[in-house]
């Protein structure tokens, strides 16, 4: 099993607010969490100017289009203007560039990271209603990545490699499942943002890379983020940081765009990856992106070209002749060998189970009345992301019946075996004793720390601990 997990950023309006004051009203929105955790981030271990291909730059490029918004607003210090708070299942909410973020903790099974990154959306939505109550104004919550006026927020997938594992055999064993991986968990936009006109495109992130790899997150955007951060013993472990997926409405999508990732890594540590050469890895996510109605296309060296449905099947056939351990995983690449076969053979079976399928034909329906206006489909497009049971397009073919999702319990239990657990027992049991934490370590007041090996299987529970000491024997090996 590979240890993962997915910080998830929302887009959000407020009642008689504009952009200018997105920043302050994110942070608003954070603090305004009701139990809001332990307010105390360590940032010690993080440098995400480190890059995986052995440099570091001086420093991160800024979003102009966000930067416009900051010019004469007097901001906070960082750590208080991201507002940190750790919850009580040892995830974390907080502020991150005008948007409210949610990180999901560390899971080891794709249904308990499923479970969490559902229990985000509530964690946001408990917040966006207290921040609404305490300034009476109604305040709207967006699970997408784009505002169709140029700006873009991310979803990003962190998953646990051992540092052995060579850069250039990482990069080139995922890059082909992350292009192709968008036909069966992409979450659909209505026109584009910036690449020439298309009437609809499978992912909503597409239009905003620019460069195959890089550093970066929020300008120059890649496909391959190259960020060396491990969140753990530098020596031991990387933590591939994925910026390319979209934020999925639809469970079943955020299992398959992870499930994937983690089969290319287990096919990866057998010597076991189809062998894909791909030299515009920008131009390939675009042109899949941009045919939600053929198969795609994928140019390769030698003026060759390939479509997403073969580069995923190569996948999944793989996996099957490797008979990978991970049950979870090898039910992904079941799933998705069938969803590929049903997408032009038999839509009905496959638009259900896959977001931006969901939301064409959808948008199909209502442009069989009045037609396909782009203004009107990027509206609905939008309401089809709105976190509101009552309002939001999804929810609606939910409570029809049309879509096929997978049960996800609400509260979820704590993650199996992850160090998120220990990191949960101290926000839930010691909070007043807490100094500090991080994704590795915990700080108490009274000097003594605790370091959380993410390669580690973790019982321990809240219930079994009442005072550090507890915490610090139930962290030991």
């Amino acid at each position: 099993m590979t240890l993962s997990g997915i910080d998830t950023e929302y887009g959000f309006t407020v009642e008689g607010h504009g952009v200018q004051s997105q920043a302050d009203d994110s942070i608003a929105l954070v603090r305004a969490l009701p139990d809001g955790g332990v307010p105390f981030w360590d940032y010690r271990d993080e440098n995400p100017r480190r890059d995986m291909r052995g440099f570091q730059v001086d420093r991160l490029a800024v979003d102009q289009a966000d930067a416009q918004y900051d010019v004469g607003r007097a901001r906070p210090g960082g750590a208080e203007e991201r507002s940190d708070r750790v919850l009580a299942a040892g995830s974390r909410f907080y502020n991150d560039h005008g948007h409210p973020e949610y990180a999901t903790p560390e899971c080891w099974t794709l249904q308990d990271l499923i479970n969490h990154e559902q229990w985000g959306d509530q964690v946001a939505l408990r917040a966006a209603g207290a921040y609404a109550a305490s300034i009476g104004s109604k305040v709207k919550l967006y699970k997408n990545n784009t505002d169709f006026h140029g700006a873009s927020w991310g979803t990003h997938e962190s998953y646990l490699v051992p540092r052995e594992i060579p850069f250039n055999s990482l990069a080139k064993a995922l890059i082909p499942v992350l292009i192709a991986r968008q036909v069966v968990s992409g979450a659909g936009k209505v026109g584009s943002e910036s690449r020439g006109p298309v009437r609809f495109q499978i992912s909503q992130r597409a239009d905003f890379f620019v460069e195959a790899m890089n550093v970066e997150t929020l300008s120059r955007r890649p496909v391959f983020n190259t960020r060396d951060e491990p969140h753990a013993e530098f020596s031991q472990w990387r933590r591939v940081h994925v910026i390319c997926g979209d934020s999925n409405m639809h469970p079943g999508c955020t299992r398959r765009k992870v499930g994937l990732v983690k089969l290319a890594l287990q096919l990866l540590i057998q010597d076991a990856v189809p062998n894909w050469e791909i030299p515009d890895p920008v131009q390939g996510f675009q042109l899949v992106s941009r045919d939600a109605t053929g198969e795609g296309r994928v140019d390769l060296e030698g003026r060759s070209w390939t479509t997403p449905r073969n580069i995923l099947e190569s996948y999944c056939l793989a996996a099957q002749a490797a008979g990978l351990d991970d049950r979870e995983v090898a039910n992904v690449a079941d799933e998705t060998l069938t969803l590929l076969e049903a997408r032009h053979s038999d839509p009905d079976s496959f638009w259900p189970h896959v977001d931006w399928a969901a939301k064409l034909w959808l948008l199909e329906q209502f442009a069989a009345d009045s037609g396909w206006e782009e203004s009107q489909m990027q509206a609905l497009d939008l309401q089809y992301h709105l976190l509101d049971k009552g309002e939001g397009l999804y929810f609606g073919l939910l409570e029809s019946g049309c879509l096929q999702i997978p049960e996800v319990p609400s509260p979820p239990p704590l993650p199996a075996g992850s160090r998120a657990r220990i990191r949960a027992a101290a926000v839930q049991k010691l909070p007043d004793q807490v100094e500090s934490l991080s994704w590795g370590r915990i700080r108490f007041k009274s000097g003594e720390e605790v370091l959380l090996d993410p390669s580690r299987w973790y019982t321990a529970s809240p219930e079994d601990v009442e005072s550090v000491g507890d915490l610090i024997s139930a962290a030991k090996p």
